[in-house]
């Protein structure tokens, strides 16, 4: 058999495409590796961004078993990932199936509701946020013609987390999406087969579009779970921690250390790997419980 010979008509060498890779090499090693590396390091020594570092092994993680806002911060950063994510993939599901309906407009429903997620918690939305839920705003109005009590959201820690999680709630619009696109790929003929042999929607829901959406599921379970252990922007800007640290995550409290209270570099870093860990055991977790199932998949 003839060797086939392929021509090279623009000259193009065999490092060509390994050096059209080489900015993204050179920021990968920069400013994701080098950091990473780092951080490490500077989490096992002390080190306040003023006097030299001193190494102290792992004095920063034992020091942490015994700091009270350490767990304080991991308790409420659990508990605020656990409330959240399983309410969050609820709602973006329920609204992907409304918007897939085929009615006029449908468009300029899904933009709506997409808004609010490309909004974000930046400070205009916290501070509308901070006067629909203070003691004289909208909430508490409505409240009282309805006749109910006002309520003092922020001085409650446990509704001040819950508002916390209701301006998260609020933008679901990229976790809908995904849902959405995931809906109309659904073959249509599943569904009139059903009808055929007298399936009803809520029938069809559970036999036919959960199994059908479980790997999308899975993805915005685990995006979802990571964004959620890592919250740092809503409550410190809405509640600043309080009351009582209520609202006090993980992310804060590594901004505290590294930036607030004694520049402790290397306690910040250790608290940043705790976290780290912390995130892959919970998406390992994942991964492990659904192996089965994604293996049956394909």
């Amino acid at each position: 058999m003839k060797k086939r010979v392929y021509s090279n008509p623009v000259g193009v060498s065999r490092y060509t495409g390994l050096l059209l890779i080489l900015p993204f090499i050179a920021g990968f090693l920069l400013f994701t590796l080098y950091p990473f590396v780092c951080s490490f390091a500077v989490g096992m020594t002390e080190y306040d961004n003023i006097r030299p570092a001193r190494f102290v092994g792992l004095g920063n993680y034992r020091t942490m078993l015994r700091d009270d806002n350490f767990r304080k911060a991991l308790t409420v950063t659990l508990k605020y990932a656990a409330i959240l994510v399983p309410m969050k993939l609820a709602v973006s599901l329920m609204t992907a199936l409304l918007l897939n309906a085929e009615i006029r407009g449908i468009g300029i429903y899904r933009t709506a509701l997409y808004i609010p997620s490309i909004l974000g918690a930046n400070l205009a939305v916290v501070i509308m946020w901070n006067y629909l839920f203070t003691s004289g705003g909208l909430v508490n109005q409505v409240l009282s013609l309805a006749g109910a009590s006002p309520v003092g959201w922020y001085g409650d820690p446990d509704k001040a987390l819950f508002v916390v999680i209701l301006l998260r709630l609020w933008e679901f619009g990229s976790t809908m999406i995904i849902f959405l696109a995931a809906l109309r790929d659904i073959p249509c003929e599943l569904y009139d087969a059903a009808r055929v042999d007298g399936c009803g929607s809520i029938r069809a829901f559970f036999a036919i579009t959960l199994p059908q959406l479980r790997g999308v599921i899975f993805v915005n379970l685990v995006l979802q779970s990571i964004a959620a252990l890592q919250e740092f922007n809503a409550p410190y800007m809405l509640t600043g921690g309080g009351p009582l640290k209520s609202t006090y995550t993980v992310g804060m409290l590594i901004y505290d250390e590294m930036f607030r209270y004694d520049m402790n570099a290397g306690y910040a870093n250790a608290v940043s790997w705790v976290l780290f860990v912390l995130i892959s055991a919970v998406v390992g977790i994942m991964f492990a419980v659904t192996r089965g199932r994604r293996r049956d998949e394909k």
